[in-house]
């Protein structure tokens, strides 16, 4: 007998249960078919344009930076703009996400953009968010070729765009939505939760931004 089945020997001698409890295994298999709903708090609930407005105001407070966008045709732009005031190179590094692919980056003849995943030698990354969360300010990013994991973490900053309709309240409601999409057993690899840029107090608690991964977070959220 294993260490493991020793100990939940013991756990059920105590509670007075059978290995082979038939109403036990009902119960088991109807609470992990329907799971009970956790409290959600009421801060992250109300229409979209309140759920967004607490959505940037949250990103900031946690050292990102925003700028909104009336379309997704002026998200090139915007992306040429941050890399000007922060004195980058023109060069971006994206996944294959159609969304961004079929914005209009050749009106801006400076950027140069490489597809695919990041070898961590870019300074500038785009990825395209699958959801936002207005409680805590986050991106939610799945991986898989569309958005490579690696371009969330190597590149020193971090452009993310995410379009204000996939703005949700909170938490539960973003992972129903991953959920919605891939269905039972084909979930993605990886979900990232992303809030603010890296950063880390653990020295002298001394705040430190780009420890674990980017330095610098940006979102670009487009309205309409």
């Amino acid at each position: 007998m294993s260490g493991r089945d020793a100990i939940l020997g013991r756990v059920r001698r105590a509670l007075g249960a059978d290995s082979d409890d038939a109403m036990r295994l009902q119960a088991v298999e109807k609470r992990l078919a329907r799971p009970p709903k956790g409290v959600i708090p009421a801060r992250g609930q109300g229409s979209a344009a309140e759920k967004l407005h607490l959505f940037c105001t949250e990103a900031e407070a946690v050292h990102a930076t925003l700028v909104k966008v009336r379309g997704p045709e002026g998200v090139p732009a915007a992306v040429a703009a941050y890399l000007r005031a922060k004195n980058l190179p023109a060069e971006l590094r994206m996944g294959s996400d159609r969304r961004l692919k079929a914005m209009p980056w050749q009106r801006q003849r400076s950027l140069t953009v490489r597809y695919g995943a990041s070898d961590g030698d870019d300074l500038t990354g785009v990825s395209h968010a699958f959801a936002g969360i207005a409680e805590t300010g986050s991106v939610v990013l799945h991986s898989g070729a569309d958005n490579p994991t690696t371009v969330n973490f190597l590149p020193e900053h971090h452009i993310v765009v995410i379009e204000a309709k996939d703005i949700v309240g909170d938490l539960e409601t973003a992972l129903g939505r991953v959920r919605r999409k891939f269905g039972r057993g084909e979930m993605p690899r990886t979900v990232n939760m992303i809030t603010g840029p890296s950063r880390s107090a653990d020295i002298e608690q001394r705040l430190l931004l780009g420890a674990h991964g980017p330095r610098s977070l940006h979102l670009i959220v487009v309205e309409g």
